[in-house]
C-alpha cells in the first residue's frame, strides 16, 4: 500500500485457523466479557440504589466501574464477532473509534484513580474538612473534568496515530492497539505521536507521583492514631484502592515495557489481555471483598 488513502479497512489478529479453535476463542472471550460487565453493574447497582453508600468515595467507585465496562464494551465484542463469524475485517473509521475510546477509558481510569486516592487523603488527614472539600458539587466538578480530559486525550492519540502513511493493514493483535498501529508506518517514525506518548508518560508518572505522596501522608497520619480499630478503619478504605492501583500500572508497564515481536505471539496477545480485560475484573471483586458496606448492599440484591 502507498498511502493512507488506500487503507480503507485492516485486518485484526485472528487467533486460529481453525474453526473449533475460533469458537473457542469467542466462548472464552464471552465468558470474560460477561463476568466483567455483571461484577461492574453489581456494584453501580448497589451504589446506585443504596442510600448508605452515596457518599463520594463510592461515586467515584460507581465511575470506575462504568470506565471499566466502557473499556471493554469498546474492544471485546468486535473481536467476538470476528471469531464467531470467522472474519478478521474492521472498518478504517471502525479501528479510529476504537483507539479513541479505548485510550480515552484508560486515561480516565487513571485520572479517578488520582482522584481516588486524594479522596482517602483529605478523609483522613483532613477528616474535619472533608464534607467542606468534598462536597456533592466538588466532586460533579471533579468528575466533568475527568471526562472531558480523557476525551482530549483521547482525541490527541486518535489524531497522532493516524495522521501516519500506512504500509500495510495488518494489525496483529486482537483489536486496534496503538503500538502495533504504529508499526505500520510507512515513514517508521511518527513526530506526532511520540510527542502525544512523551506528554503521557510524564502526565503518568505525575499522577503515580501524587499517589505514592498522598499514600506516604495516609500512612503518616494512621500511625498516629491511638486505637488499633481505628488504624484498621482508616487502612480497610485505602487497601482495595492502592491494590488497583499497584494492578494497574504493574499490567501497563509489562505491556508497554517489554519490546514487540514483528510476527503474531502469544506474549503480546497474553500481555494485551493483561493490561486491558484483568483489572476491570478485578476491580469489582477488590472492592467487593474488602468492604463490608458494598458486601452488605450485595447481599441484600441476591436475597431480592
Amino acid at each position: 500500500m502507498d498511502n493512507q488513502t488506500t487503507v480503507l479497512y485492516f485486518l485484526l489478529l485472528k487467533f486460529s485457523a481453525t474453526w473449533q479453535l475460533q469458537l473457542l476463542c469467542f466462548f472464552l472471550f464471552f465468558v470474560l466479557y460477561l463476568a466483567i460487565t455483571i461484577a461492574n453493574l453489581l456494584i453501580i447497582f448497589a451504589i446506585a440504589f443504596e442510600q448508605e453508600l452515596h457518599r463520594p468515595m463510592y461515586f467515584f467507585l460507581m465511575n470506575l466501574a462504568l470506565q471499566d465496562i466502557g473499556s471493554v464494551s469498546v474492544i471485546v465484542p468486535k473481536s467476538m464477532v470476528n471469531s464467531l463469524i470467522d472474519t478478521r475485517y474492521i472498518s478504517y473509521f471502525g479501528c479510529v473509534a476504537q483507539v479513541f475510546l479505548f485510550v480515552s477509558f484508560l486515561g480516565s481510569n487513571v485520572s479517578l484513580l488520582t482522584v481516588m486516592a486524594y479522596d482517602r487523603y483529605v478523609a483522613i488527614c483532613h477528616p474535619l474538612h472533608y464534607e467542606m472539600v468534598m462536597n456533592w458539587e466538588a466532586c460533579t466538578e471533579i468528575m466533568i473534568l475527568v471526562w472531558v480530559a480523557s476525551l482530549l486525550y483521547g482525541t490527541l492519540h486518535a489524531t497522532g496515530t493516524f495522521s501516519v502513511f500506512f504500509c500495510s493493514n495488518v494489525v496483529n493483535q486482537f483489536f486496534c492497539e496503538i503500538p502495533k498501529l504504529l508499526k505500520l508506518s510507512c515513514s517508521g517514525f511518527n513526530l506526532v505521536e511520540v510527542g502525544v506518548i512523551v506528554a503521557s508518560v510524564i502526565a503518568g508518572l505525575g499522577c503515580c507521583t501524587f499517589i505514592i505522596v498522598s499514600y506516604a501522608m495516609i500512612f503518616k497520619t494512621v500511625q498516629r492514631i491511638p486505637s488499633e480499630q481505628g488504624r484498621q478503619k482508616a487502612l480497610s478504605t485505602c487497601i482495595p484502592h492502592l491494590i488497583v492501583v499497584f494492578m494497574f500500572f504493574l499490567n501497563g508497564c509489562f505491556a508497554y515495557l517489554i519490546p514487540l515481536s514483528n510476527t503474531p505471539s502469544y506474549l503480546d496477545f497474553g500481555l494485551t489481555v493483561l493490561y486491558s480485560l484483568l483489572p476491570p475484573l478485578f476491580n469489582p471483586i477488590i472492592y467487593s471483598m474488602r468492604n463490608k458496606n458494598i458486601q452488605f448492599v450485595l447481599s441484600k440484591l441476591w436475597k431480592v
